[in-house]
């Protein structure tokens, strides 16, 4: 019987191949442990389903069509696709460094303006979407989005023109000095929940088996994205499973420049292991949200050590790393896959160590 992932108590039967879409970085700064800790944990989820035999094909936004990086573009006193570049090199490197493996696909938002344009008419051709002043708007009474979560954010402000505040912008008019394309309604910008799902129709196709992003992406923005594919393609669900990691805080605030309490991943690096950094995101429910503190980093590089030691001993252990791999199938639970490799050792530490990217 083939071994399968599942995720939230559900399982995500697999013949073969996944698909796999993550919500990638914008490009304006540089990489803080609330960024890695989701692609961290979106490596490992692949790393896992490659281990049942199953390929995964990745695709890893930019969003660099984003009025937060051409503010701070302009600021810098460069065109936004130069600042986004800079952004997204010292992204890669940090993520490089937490092994973290690249993806297959990187579609960056700015090149595919085009196709955000091509779903804003098909929408409007569908009848869930509509015009105003310029603007394209998803009509949320049309294509089911009525429940708000009780964790859903609010990164995203209500649009003017909306006839509902809930109607999420799929494209609207650029403002003065404003990047801007053509567009049917006028020279304008895409929505951001329209931009990701215009990069992932055009990259994977009507629908993915996993969503990953931060939880604070779950509302608006993941129902938003996955509304516009699913009126657009008909096929639904948009995702299969979803990976939303859990917020990464200090002293119980969200980790964010604007909180000015950024941990940096550089920064850590140059004084830990990389191998430490990684741990220290993995060993936890990966929906947890969590506070991290200075003491935390030093903890999972003793652990890591003790990781090493234990692989090191000369123990019959298949059934043990056997037991290993379930508990990473069983949703992820890396603390009970730790366990069961510090104190089994042998293959079951080897496993781990290995699976989890720790090596």
């Amino acid at each position: 019987m083939t071994p399968t992932l599942a995720l939230a108590g559900e399982p995500l039967p697999l013949v073969g191949h996944a698909r796999a879409y993550v919500c990638g970085i914008t490009p304006y700064d540089t990489t803080h442990l609330g960024h890695a800790s989701t692609f961290v944990w979106a490596d490992v989820a692949t790393r896992v389903l490659r281990r049942t035999g199953v390929s995964v094909e990745v695709c890893r936004n930019v969003t660099d069509v984003d009025d937060v990086l051409d503010a701070a573009a302009e600021r810098a006193g460069s065109r936004f696709d130069s600042f986004a570049a800079v952004g997204q090199f010292r992204f890669d490197r940090d993520m490089a460094a937490l092994g973290v493996r690249p993806p297959a696909h990187e579609p960056r938002a700015h090149n595919h303006v085009d196709d955000t344009v091509r779903l804003a008419a098909g929408l409007l051709a569908r009848g869930v979407a509509y015009e105003r002043d310029g603007e394209v708007l998803l009509r949320a009474s049309a294509v089911g989005i009525t429940d708000v979560p009780d964790d859903a954010s609010s990164q995203v402000p209500p649009s003017a023109r909306a006839d509902d505040p809930a109607d999420p912008t799929i494209w609207r008019p650029a403002q003065p000095g404003e990047a801007a394309w053509p567009s049917p309604w006028g020279d304008g910008r895409p929505g951001w929940h329209a931009e990701c799902a215009a990069m992932a129709l055009s990259v994977l196709g009507p629908s993915v088996d996993l969503h990953v992003g931060g939880a604070d992406l779950r509302h608006p923005h993941h129902t938003g994205m996955a509304a516009m594919a699913e009126a657009m393609t008909g096929v639904r669900p948009f995702a299969r499973a979803r990976l939303h990691v859990g917020t990464v805080r200090v002293d119980g605030a969200k980790m964010a420049k604007s909180a000015g309490n950024l941990v940096l991943v550089s920064d850590l690096l140059e004084s830990w292991p990389a191998a430490a950094v990684r741990l220290l995101v993995l060993d936890r429910p990966w929906a947890q949200a969590w506070d991290v503190s200075p003491d935390d980093v030093a903890a999972a590089a003793d652990r890591l050590e003790r990781l090493f030691s234990a692989a090191g001993r000369h123990v019959d252990g298949e059934a043990a790393a056997d037991a290993v791999l379930a508990a990473l199938l069983d949703d992820l639970d890396v603390p009970a896959a730790l366990a069961l490799a510090e104190s089994e050792g042998g293959e079951a530490a080897r496993l781990a160590l290995s699976v989890l990217g720790l090596t």
